[in-house]
């Protein structure tokens, strides 16, 4: 019997290394084609001179870079200054994605927590309610959305119809109506993380504080909301990261005046008068932005788990 056990290798063993290696290399494959193939072309992009016509020369420069930080006059020979045009817009994008994050995550949350106590034979039901609209295209989506909140639109007609406003509220083309159509976008990317956290708590927590006389918001504060952090600080991010780089929202819904560095870099990249360049720089510098605030959070939540233990 021990040399059986022994021939059959500890828990410990790596008996399977080689076949994990295998099973591994379609992911890496998909990965390093689709995900890292695309990022180092942008990269490379970024450090390339414009062609007139659209498109790159391949020559090495900075400029990309340069055009974006600063601002050298009409003619490129005047004293640099800082061009707070294109640090305007990363500010106006951060700002516009963190409000609709807020946003989502006050109406996510709830959601989130109601799905969760629901009896177990229905929580699939409403889980199927949350995403069933995002079976539609998010074009068409976001079309409807500008469609619903313009000023002769359904949502005014109603609220004339009812009495609650005398007149049409100017809703599109703001920054309201840019946090709106991010929101719609993508809520269900913060209330099903949240769900999957709810559902695994340990609700015996909460009736324990009870009888201890503990409020309820300090059972929420306390008990509840450190234990489902993970689900919230992993919605926030799936939320964040893709309202930053989003385009549809501020193209339909916020207009000229509310450019986004999505749509700059979408501009980028249209047409013969596109400056190929500046878009692939801009878009590194958002990549490095977004890794960032991801290398934050993964920081702040390690030292999290290392002090509950």
């Amino acid at each position: 019997m021990a040399g059986g056990a022994a021939s059959g290798g500890s828990a410990n063993s790596d008996t399977y290394a080689t076949a994990r290696i295998w099973l591994l290399l379609p992911a890496w494959a998909v990965l390093g084609i689709f995900v890292l193939t695309p990022v180092l072309m942008m990269l490379v992009y970024s450090f390339l001179t414009k062609e007139f016509r659209g498109g790159v020369i391949w020559e090495f420069s900075t400029a990309a870079y340069d055009q974006f930080f600063f601002n050298r006059g009409l003619f490129g020979d005047a004293p640099a200054t800082l061009e707070w045009t294109y640090i305007g817009i990363f500010w106006r994008s951060t700002w516009q994605a963190g409000a609709a994050t807020l946003l989502a995550l006050i109406i996510g949350f709830p959601t989130a927590y109601y799905i969760a106590t629901r009896p177990e034979n229905t929580r699939s039901v409403w889980v199927f309610l949350i995403t069933i609209p995002y079976w539609v295209n998010l074009l068409i989506r976001t079309v409807s959305m500008k469609f619903m909140l313009r000023d002769n639109g359904p949502l005014n007609d109603f609220l004339l119809g009812i009495g609650a406003i005398d007149s049409p509220i100017h809703i599109i083309n703001t920054n309201f109506a840019v946090q709106l159509g991010l929101f719609y976008s993508y809520l269900p990317f913060m209330v099903l993380p949240i769900y999957a956290s709810v559902e695994r708590y340990n609700f015996a927590l909460s009736e324990a504080a009870a009888d201890l006389y503990a409020s309820k918001w300090v059972t929420l504060r306390h008990i509840l909301l450190p234990a489902v952090k993970p689900g919230v600080i992993a919605g926030c991010i799936l939320v964040f990261v893709p309202s930053l780089g989003s385009f549809l929202a501020p193209d339909l819904l916020g207009g000229a005046k509310n450019f986004m560095i999505g749509s700059l870099i979408e501009e980028q990249f249209k047409g013969n008068a596109g400056n190929w360049p500046f878009g692939a720089a801009a878009s590194m510098i958002l990549l490095t932005m977004v890794l960032i605030l991801l290398l934050v959070f993964a920081r702040q939540q390690a030292k999290s788990d290392k002090g509950t233990r």
